[in-house]
């Protein structure tokens, strides 16, 4: 699939994942991670907690779950099903609490429909994602080297 500007890679520690975002659901909140992007925001973050079978979650600064940009997100929930592969928000109790943190789901994780903002889904180095070390938290984690948008590669 050609890159787009809508097409984020992060470098990991396993390897490069695609994600390609979409504003068509979620444009507040693709807009403020291809912001957080440029800034070098993610470069050299964590996945900090990873649940086998079920996602890994990484965009807290402090690698703890508990930090965030400082920004937080109207909810922008839809009707995008949380699939293998499908990028969306952590979040707080409060449906308007996502900033910066994010997860991909491993797997089927349907039971969180509709209730967290799907904003992409992975198009390439999923089994980089599968790589990722489990835990809660993880010991020695896996982490983003860095995050760019593709178009700006080019």
């Amino acid at each position: 699939m050609a890159a787009t500007e809508n097409t984020l890679i992060l470098e990991t520690t396993q390897g490069p994942v695609t994600i390609e975002m979409r504003p068509d659901l979620a444009p507040g909140h693709v807009a403020r991670i291809k912001e957080l992007v440029r800034e070098g925001f993610y470069d050299g973050i964590v996945f900090h907690r990873v649940i086998d079978g079920f996602m890994a979650q990484t965009g807290c600064p402090q690698g703890t779950g508990m930090g965030g940009s400082g920004k937080k997100l109207k909810a922008e929930f839809n009707k995008e099903p949380h699939v293998r592969g499908t990028a969306s928000m952590a979040r707080a109790a409060s449906p308007d609490s996502g900033d910066s943190q994010f997860f991909i789901c491993f797997d089927d994780a349907s039971f969180l429909n509709g209730q967290y903002t799907v904003w992409g889904k992975v198009t390439e180095g999923m089994e980089n994602v599968d790589k990722i070390k489990r835990g809660e938290p993880v010991q020695n984690p896996d982490k983003i080297v860095k995050a760019r948008m593709a178009a700006d590669a080019a």
